[in-house]
């Protein structure tokens, strides 16, 4: 149970119930999201590029969500990500080592683990290690390895609001989500 209350669209600022009524899928989150009224649309939109326009590929961002998830102690919002993660390529075996931490399974690749390592050390120590950002930016161009960044921090700053908030999920959001966005992507080209 949500431990703050939603925004009412029928009783929110014009600028949000703008927001709120375009919204694909209005989940929770974004209600709770909308208390920020200057932070809310700029959040969605770099949730929504993340999701949907980023040049690293959409399993490595899915598996560093994963993880963030986990390392976060927010298991709803990796339960989300879960659908997405398998769509994305991502196997049961990978989500199944990801939720047990076993970081160094098999079914993981050497850029996997390498991506796997370097979240673990941008959630827990702020700066990976020069010897893993080394690796990370060996492996992938400086947009690849800065839209990873971004990706950790949005997902960090989204496990802890809906952690501390107590935010309900809606069962089985995630594809809705992701479906949303992709089309949004397709109508802006």
């Amino acid at each position: 149970m949500a431990r703050l209350p939603y925004v009412d669209p029928a009783t929110a600022p014009p600028a949000v119930r703008e927001v709120l009524a375009r919204l694909p899928v209005p989940l929770n989150i974004f209600r709770m999201m909308a208390h920020a009224e200057t932070n809310f649309r700029p959040l969605l939109r770099l949730g929504g590029a993340i999701l949907g326009e980023q040049q690293l590929s959409a399993k490595l961002r899915e598996l560093a969500i994963l993880h963030v998830a986990k390392l976060s102690g927010a298991p709803d919002e990796g339960g989300q990500h879960v659908p997405i993660a398998t769509a994305t390529g991502a196997t049961a075996e990978q989500v199944a080592a990801l939720d047990r931490q076993d970081l160094s399974a098999s079914c993981f690749d050497a850029v996997e683990q390498l991506v796997l390592r370097f979240t673990t050390e941008v959630v827990r120590d702020v700066r990976p290690s020069e010897a893993v950002f080394a690796a990370i930016a060996r492996q992938f161009t400086p947009r690849e390895v800065v839209e990873l960044i971004l990706a950790i921090g949005f997902y960090m700053t989204m496990a802890r609001l809906m952690e501390t908030t107590g935010v309900d999920l809606e069962p089985d959001a995630g594809m809705k989500v992701i479906d949303a966005v992709k089309d949004a992507v397709k109508r802006k080209t």
